[in-house]
């Protein structure tokens, strides 16, 4: 599977987006801080993580005795740049065009 595909396959869980979402708010998090917000067990969590890991997405460095996760947005801003921004791109300069053209007919 190329680096594409782990991403969009890790990105399609709401679970592991909600990981996501709590790195995003505070990173460098515990397996135990993480998995307080899921009625799962640790087990499913770390299973989650390991997958976001292979994905690139988490980043986890040992610190004395525990381990911590670290969200790395790259892969993310990876995807933005090929599949999204790409398209957007002719949509906001016309947008803005338009803005311009009408904000000089007044």
């Amino acid at each position: 599977m190329n680096d594409d595909a782990l991403v969009f396959k890790a990105l399609a869980d709401p679970t592991r987006r909600l990981l996501l979402d709590r790195l995003f708010e505070r990173d460098g998090r515990t397996l135990t801080e993480l998995e307080s917000a899921f009625e799962m067990t640790r087990f499913g969590v770390m299973k989650h993580l390991r997958l976001l890991e292979d994905a690139g997405l988490v980043v986890a460095r040992k610190s004395g005795r525990v381990k911590l996760h670290y969200l790395n947005p790259v892969p993310i801003r990876l995807i933005h740049d090929r599949w999204i921004d790409k398209y957007t791109e002719p949509h906001v300069s016309a947008l803005a065009e338009l803005k311009k053209e009408l904000e000089n007919e007044r």
